[in-house]
């Protein structure tokens, strides 16, 4: 005889909330805003990730307000509930900072310059907490072999780096010049050929 896996106590207890329902659905605000305002005060290199200790912060920080989320309730209920206030309350500040513009660049920031006409910008670095060696890396993975490619670079509020090559490329250049010192050399040639 098989053992019997799931019996009703079973399947009720794992859908029984053991915390009221207007608590499941303050926890999460408030942990919401509470993040909101902490990655808007921190900066935006934790969202862009520069290294794997920004990375380890972010995983981290979700870990640790789990129980904040979830208070003592581990059943199935109380965890669809903590989502679904997280993505409600999500969906209605996105409304709302849609429909309000200033409000959304006041929470959301600033870009940073850190590149500016070709030349690092020391106090955009500086305010980002962004070393030479990592922004190169940013560019390398952009595609820029250094940053002496880089015209512009700028860090947006949401963590992403926007480079822009500077104009154009140098290969561009030689591809240029070579190509007119053929049709100089053809040029040359068909004269050659006529006289």
């Amino acid at each position: 005889m098989l053992p019997v896996l799931w019996n009703e106590a079973s399947v009720q207890e794992m859908f029984r909330l053991t915390v009221p329902v207007a608590e499941k659905m303050l926890r999460p605000v408030v942990v919401y805003l509470f993040l909101v305002i902490v990655l808007r005060v921190f900066g935006k290199r934790e969202l862009a990730q520069l290294n794997p200790f920004d990375l380890v912060v972010l995983l981290s920080l979700s870990n640790t307000v789990q129980n904040a989320i979830i208070g003592d309730d581990n059943s199935v209920t109380g965890g669809l509930l903590g989502a679904f206030t997280l993505l409600f309350i999500n969906y209605l500040v996105v409304r709302f900072l849609f429909k309000h513009k200033r409000l959304d660049q006041i929470i959301e920031g600033s870009p940073t310059t850190l590149i500016k006409n070709g030349r690092l910008r020391p106090e955009g670095m500086a305010k980002e907490l962004l070393s030479e060696s990592e922004l190169l890396t940013v560019a390398h993975r952009q595609g820029f072999a250094s940053l002496k490619q880089v015209e512009t670079c700028v860090l947006e509020p949401g963590g992403t780096f926007f480079l822009q090559g500077k104009m154009p490329p140098q290969d561009e250049q030689r591809h240029d010049e070579i190509l007119a010192r053929l049709d100089d050399l053809s040029r040359q040639l068909a004269e050659l050929k006529k006289g």
